[in-house]
């Protein structure tokens, strides 16, 4: 999933990660492994937001595992199947009419 800025800035909000910007050159790698997703890199390797379902009307994300780092030094990252974590992102709240 692809994320505007805001909605960046959002998930940063919610994740203890750096997002990898668009201009970075690894981004057209990332993006041929793994598709078109704003990237986000941590502690312990690379993830990315999926859509989750809302059963409140927020737009939801799942954060999801898809490297971890080869060694300690965390100087790489070795590609594995997509790990889903415990972790939601609230992207959007409900409609601004103060409604919850």
């Amino acid at each position: 999933m692809k994320l505007s800025s805001a909605l960046v800035e959002r998930t940063l909000t919610q994740l203890d990660a750096q997002a990898i910007p668009d201009n970075h050159p690894v981004i057209p790698q990332l993006n041929s492994l793994f598709g078109d997703h704003t990237f986000f890199l941590d502690g312990n390797g690379l993830k990315i937001i999926e859509p989750a379902a809302a059963d409140d009307g927020a737009q939801k994300g799942h954060v999801v595992k898809i490297a971890g780092w080869q060694d300690a030094d965390r100087t790489s990252l070795v590609p594995h199947e997509p790990e889903a974590t415990e972790v939601v992102i609230v992207l959007e709240e409900l409609g601004s009419d103060g409604a919850a």
